[in-house]
């Protein structure tokens, strides 16, 4: 948690703040290991305080040491107990999470607050989170590990007549009988056509014989998130199945050839597109190639055709390319990778050839 501490209070000095006010619950848990829902931080350049109400307290205490915890009750709203601190240490410029804010509690906290300035903060506190530590890689790998123990058990259980909700709720099952916390995302089973949906929720529709089953999921261990997919098909592929499939492997693995850190994230995104518009699936592969994975499952950067950021190493990037093709079918193929100083780790094990069933 120190180094975790330094970097915000080099933040703190080139914005010129006085303090920052922290209120997004997963930069909360970053920052000081709080994992409850409701309550804010308040970190300044002498003082680290915690303030949440009596459902947390106890929770808090325990998390997060180095802080300071302040109960907030209906007679002491966060407002009044904000105060104290602000005043005691005379502070003038607060910085605050503007994207996460809403509007009206912005409101409230301008009129109210003893300070001279609010300074709206876009994503610089997110971004303290990009790089991983090695304890963090070492969390993610877990996840992913759990992630492909799913992926193997529920391969016993894809067959005509399983419904795509009950696929999604084995997958939960056997992530958390595995030491997962809880989902890091709402499964995506998608079969038949469905599987043209790249977000597709599961309904009660029933897995046919050659169906492509399109499956995104993922699972948390101790607070970071594990991201992957995996597309099969339910009885014997059809040329035209095997040639999307295939098409969506060569993408991925183009990108796995060239991964190493240093470029902007469209670059990889470029790679991967020139394979899929070469094979002459231009207009079906419409979002972007990844993204960063953290204590959050959508982190930037990106790979994207606009994304300008560099991809560093110690970052946790998830390498997805695919095909949809309306009244059809799609394949996604999805592994999580940890940039590396030469390269990058495939935490990812779980077979990626075309499975016939």
């Amino acid at each position: 948690m120190q180094i975790r501490y330094e970097k915000l209070q080099k933040l703190l000095t080139e914005k010129k703040l006085d303090a920052v006010l922290v209120s997004d619950g997963y930069n909360m848990r970053y920052l000081s290991g709080f994992t409850g829902a409701t309550g804010y931080l308040l970190i300044t350049k002498n003082s680290k305080t915690l303030f949440t109400d009596s459902r947390y307290t106890i929770a808090a205490t325990a998390q997060a040491p180095d802080y300071a915890v302040v109960e907030v009750d209906a007679a002491r709203d966060y407002c009044k107990v904000l105060n104290h601190v602000l005043t005691a240490e005379n502070i003038e410029t607060l910085g605050f999470e503007a994207n996460q804010v809403r509007y009206s509690t912005y409101e409230g906290l301008k009129a109210r607050l003893a300070v001279k300035e609010l300074v709206p903060l876009g994503g610089e506190l997110a971004d303290l989170r990009r790089i991983k530590t090695a304890e963090e890689i070492a969390l993610h790998r877990q996840a992913e590990h759990i992630g492909d123990i799913a992926f193997e058990e529920i391969l016993k259980e894809l067959k005509p007549g399983v419904t795509e909700l009950e696929v999604a709720a084995k997958l939960e099952y056997i992530m958390k009988m595995n030491g997962a916390d809880k989902l890091s995302f709402e499964s995506i089973v998608a079969s038949g056509v469905n599987s043209s949906k790249p977000h597709a929720e599961p309904g009660h529709k029933k897995i046919e014989s050659g169906d492509f089953v399109t499956m995104d999921f993922g699972c948390m261990y101790n607070g970071y998130c594990s991201d992957m997919t995996r597309t099969v098909v339910v009885g014997k592929a059809n040329e035209k199945q095997k040639e999307i499939y295939n098409t969506v492997l060569k993408a991925q693995l183009a990108v796995l050839d060239m991964l190493k850190p240093g470029m902007p994230g469209k670059a990889y995104d470029k790679v991967a597109r020139d394979v899929i518009y070469g094979a002459g699936y231009e207009g079906y592969f419409g979002h972007g190639l990844g993204h960063s994975v953290g204590l959050e499952i959508h982190e930037n950067p990106r790979f994207s055709m606009i994304e300008e950021d560099i991809v560093e190493a110690g970052m946790i990037m998830t390498v997805e390319p695919g095909i949809y093709i309306p009244d059809f079918g799609g394949v996604r193929i999805e592994d999580m990778v940890v940039m590396t100083e030469n390269g990058y780790e495939n935490l990812t094990y779980s077979k990626k050839e075309l499975i016939e069933l």
